[in-house]
């Protein structure tokens, strides 16, 4: 009835319509969100996948270079392969074109010093001297191109193992050669006598008209030439116009006889000097020259160790070495003397079983010694049986430098007897106190050396500064080679003798594996190698 008190019907309606837009909002607003957050999953899932494919694609671009790396290795093993079975095949069927450089040397030499596998008689004229001239066959090339050249050698599987010296004076007499677009530097089955290095341009390697490589400039190639008397394995075409270094075989196998018949030569001389080797008659020295070989040492490297058994004969070819030895004064090892190239050691090995009497460590990177061991020498030389006609000498000088030394220590027996008896006699009564077992009162405190019989231990008292070297006798061994007569005599013999100049026997034990005899300590190292080194 008044003015505004109801309102009309029609104006209700809009609040409704309202609400209903607010409830739709907030539906759609929670609509929104969800697919906001599977929008927000969905980019994090592309990014994993995307991730994920990176690394596949990265995987993939490092298989695929290991790949084409093997496939490279393998195409070179390859080549390899079949110039060695052609070599294996074609061996004794093409002979060595006539060469003009003549070398006199006996044939043994020639077949032990020759690189090629070819027959020596053809590289032989025992009637002409060399006239091979290093000089003559020298080619005149600027520093820069030498060391491109000498690199390319030395990246080459057959020749990098070759001296220094060696690969200069191929690098002296190589010459240029230059080969038009299109011609062979070298043809699938033609004699091959030159090694070639590629100065510039483009070749490519061929076999039975398929393609298998390219060459990368300064690069060696044809290396199988100078080494084999063998056919080419595979065509090399140039695809450009080429320059290239040559180097025919018979220089190079000049290069490599003169240097081995120099080597030979410094090796007799290194034997000659041996007291041991050097009335031995020149085919037995030749022997010995054919069975040396080459080891490598750096600087603090051991070549023998002191104390440890030895079969091996050392002789310096090139640096220089250190002996060391123990001394009853020092805790360390003491500087005795150096060795250079020339000088040797170990010789007793090869004539009978040796205990090192002293360390021999190399004094400066690339030691080289030239070695042989005790088997080596029986087998092709021979053993100390068939040779002793040429070391009887060498024994009896031995003999006399022992019989001078017992001498001088005869005179001076008897002033020192009674001393040193009264000394033994304190120490016997001391050591008749400790208990049968030998270790149970006694430690050891290092090795003092093997031989064949067992070991000798430098012990010492428990708790008291008195010290003794044991010898430990394997009772096995001593059975087996029937020597139980050998060992009671020494232990006799030992017992009864009192002098300042023979080791003194204090006690024995035994158990079930070992015979000991506790010894006087003598710490001035193995009689044999004092008296050779002296």
């Amino acid at each position: 009835m008044g003015n505004g008190l109801v309102k009309p019907k029609h104006l209700r309606q809009p609040n409704r319509h309202v609400a209903s837009l607010a409830i739709g909002s907030d539906v759609l607003c929670s609509k929104v969100l969800e697919l906001e957050k599977e929008l927000k999953r969905k980019d994090q899932q592309l990014q994993e996948s995307q991730s994920h494919v990176a690394e596949l694609q990265e995987q993939l671009v490092m298989q695929t270079k290991v790949i084409a790396e093997l496939t490279k290795e393998l195409q070179s093993k390859c080549i390899q392969l079949n110039k060695l079975q052609d070599v294996v095949s074609t061996q004794g069927e093409h002979s060595l074109q006539p060469s003009p450089f003549k070398v006199s040397a006996d044939r043994r030499r020639g077949a032990k010093e020759g690189v090629s596998a070819e027959p020596t008689t053809r590289l032989c004229d025992l009637s002409r001297q060399a006239v091979f001239s290093l000089e003559k066959a020298t080619v005149r090339k600027d520093s820069s191109e030498k060391k491109l050249i000498t690199d390319a050698l030395n990246k080459n599987q057959f020749l990098k193992r070759l001296e220094p010296h060696q690969t200069r004076d191929m690098v002296e007499c190589m010459y240029e050669r230059t080969f038009q677009q299109g011609s062979y530097v070298i043809r699938q089955g033609e004699p091959g006598n030159h090694i070639f290095v590629l100065k510039e341009g483009s070749l490519q390697v061929f076999q039975q008209n398929k393609l298998l490589s390219s060459i990368p400039v300064w690069t060696a190639f044809g290396e199988l030439a100078i080494l084999y008397n063998c056919t080419r394995t595979a065509s090399v075409k140039a695809i450009t116009n080429v320059k290239t270094w040559a180097l025919d075989r018979e220089v190079f196998q000049n290069i490599m006889r003169v240097t081995a018949q120099t080597r030979q030569e410094q090796y007799r001389s290194f034997l000659r000097s041996v007291s041991l080797l050097k009335n031995l008659p020149e085919d037995k020295l030749t022997k010995i020259m054919d069975c040396l070989e080459v080891e490598y040492y750096d600087k603090g490297d051991y070549v023998i160790r002191e104390g440890e058994e030895g079969n091996t004969f050392f002789i310096i070819a090139k640096g220089r070495v250190i002996v060391t030895q123990t001394t009853a004064d020092h805790s360390q090892p003491q500087l005795i003397k150096n060795l250079h190239k020339g000088d040797y050691f170990g010789e007793k090995a090869l004539i009978s079983d040796d205990v090192r009497s002293a360390n021999v460590i190399a004094d400066e990177y690339n030691v080289e010694c030239l070695v042989i061991d005790r088997e080596t020498f029986n087998q092709t030389v021979g053993t100390y049986e068939e040779l002793q006609t040429y070391l009887e000498g060498y024994v009896a000088n031995l003999a006399q430098a022992d019989e001078q030394r017992q001498a001088k220590g005869r005179s001076f027996c008897g002033q020192l007897t009674k001393e040193v008896s009264l000394e033994m006699i304190e120490l016997k009564e001391k050591v008749a106190q400790l208990p049968p077992s030998p270790f149970q009162n006694l430690e050891v405190v290092t090795t003092l050396g093997v031989g064949g019989f067992g070991r000798v231990e430098l012990v010492k008292v428990k708790n008291e500064n008195m010290a003794f070297a044991m010898k430990c006798i394997k009772k096995k061994h001593v059975v087996d080679t029937k020597q139980q007569e050998h060992i009671y005599s020494e232990k006799k013999i030992l017992e009864q003798i009192c002098s300042p100049f023979i080791v003194k026997l204090y006690r024995t034990f035994k158990d079930n594996k070992y015979v000991y005899m506790l010894l006087e300590a003598c710490l001035g190292g193995e009689l044999w190698s004092l008296l050779r080194d002296r």
